[in-house]
């Protein structure tokens, strides 16, 4: 009983099926990351940019220029 049993536990501490898994999950959890920061450094450009626009075609169509 006692050799099963060690056995059981050399098989599960040389058992690597889930480590593909793991790996993959913190592969897209820092891409995810990555992908927040980028979101967060860029959106303040964006906006401005969507900001000018808008207040250039309200200008334009004023000036009756569409």
């Amino acid at each position: 009983m006692t050799m099963k049993l060690l056995n059981i536990f050399k098989n599960f501490k040389n058992d690597e099926s889930g480590a593909v898994t793991v790996d993959w999950v913190v592969l897209t959890a820092a891409v995810v990351g990555l992908g927040l920061i980028v979101i967060n450094a860029v959106q303040p450009q964006i906006e401005a940019a969507g900001t000018q626009i808008a207040t250039d075609l309200q200008n334009a169509t004023a000036l009756g220029r569409e």
